[in-house]
């Protein structure tokens, strides 16, 4: 699959974010992926520090984000010299609540050799193209997999369990060049489904909030995510996904999750 590179999965209409085809989930043509709409979120809440670097950002979602638009406000909480935090709303057209994130900031600092874990990441050069784990939607319309590409380390399936996959996305915003971390967040909201532990048509698991820590800032246009998901029989899991660019390390992303069998 080749993108476009033109495509987006958001233009702006006087303020409101309103989505493009691939935007959406797999579950419902009314609603958004969340991967694109942090990114979104990341875009508003990255001016309020911009000597600082944009280092956690915690979401919950509320409840479905609409495809047909959104608006985003940010409210800065504390600015410090070494660190600022602010949190943002996101609500629908009608103003209802649909999502609520928190950020942190932190300065950095005059580089220095500072000793630390090692870095090194999966393989890419032998990486080989692949589909999406579900490439079709469940509404049939175009979604979150028409604006994406894929490649699996020498290894790495994607079947159900702890799979690591390198991916490139759209743009998140017509007419923008997404920052770096703008950039990872679509990766970083699909470790869920990255390492789901069965087929996804025999039992869902959808996350409710998403917390992204990158302490690196990417540096390459394809990211990779190695994801497991921990699942429990009561219906609570957990997904972990370390986050790479092509030099190594970048971060980590935590999903919580709900899961229930389909039907």
């Amino acid at each position: 699959m080749s993108l476009d590179s033109q495509a987006a999965f958001f233009h702006l209409e006087d303020e409101v974010y309103v989505g493009n085809g691939p935007a959406r989930g797999p579950w419902s043509a009314e609603a958004c992926h969340a991967g694109p709409v942090t990114a979104v979120i990341a875009r508003t809440l990255e001016p309020i520090a911009p000597a600082q670097q944009l280092v956690r950002l915690s979401i919950s979602f509320v409840r479905p984000v609409p495809v047909a638009g959104f608006r985003v406000t940010t409210e800065l909480v504390r600015a410090g010299r070494a660190a600022t935090t602010a949190t943002a709303r996101l609500t629908d057209l009608g103003g209802k609540l649909c999502a609520k994130a928190k950020s942190l900031h932190l300065a950095t600092y005059e580089p220095v050799d500072f000793p630390s874990a090692p870095s090194g990441g999966p393989e890419f050069t032998a990486a080989t193209a692949a589909e999406w784990p579900f490439p079709v939607a469940s509404h049939g319309l175009p979604f979150f997999a028409s604006g994406i590409e894929i490649k699996l380390p020498p290894g790495e399936d994607n079947g159900p369990g702890p799979t690591t996959m390198w991916m490139r996305t759209i743009g998140i915003i017509e007419g923008e060049e997404p920052s770096p971390f703008q950039a990872l967040c679509p990766l970083a909201d699909c470790g869920n489904g990255i390492s789901r532990n069965t087929d996804i048509r025999e039992n869902t698991c959808v996350n409710p909030d998403l917390t992204l820590v990158v302490f690196r800032q990417p540096e390459s246009e394809w990211l990779a995510s190695a994801a497991r998901s921990f699942w429990e029989p009561n219906g609570i899991g957990m997904s972990h996904a370390m986050l790479y660019d092509t030099k190594g390390v970048v971060g980590t992303a935590l999903q919580t999750l709900i899961i229930r069998p389909v039907g």
